[in-house]
């Protein structure tokens, strides 16, 4: 799986699950300024991805994440080890 690809796939989580639009959705997105996610929020999102993520996911890797570029730079690495 791409960057590319995983980012469609946090997208699509984020507008079925949490009913956000798809044009604020964007890799520069702050997930609680723009996307008014809470840590609850971001937890769940990441339980979601655990579908194409077979390895276990440390939270303390997203203590810096603020922007979903950074979500998909945490979990690329994570994909691509499967």
């Amino acid at each position: 799986m791409t960057k590319e690809e995983l980012f469609v796939k946090v997208q699509d989580i984020l507008v079925s699950e949490f009913e956000l639009d798809k044009e604020i959705v964007t890799l520069n997105a702050k997930l609680g300024d723009d996307l008014e996610l809470d840590s609850i929020d971001a937890v769940d999102m990441i339980v979601k991805m655990k579908e194409y993520i077979p390895n276990k996911i440390d939270p303390e890797q997203f203590k810096k994440v603020v922007t979903l570029q950074d979500v998909v730079d945490v979990l690329y690495p994570l994909v691509k080890e499967s």
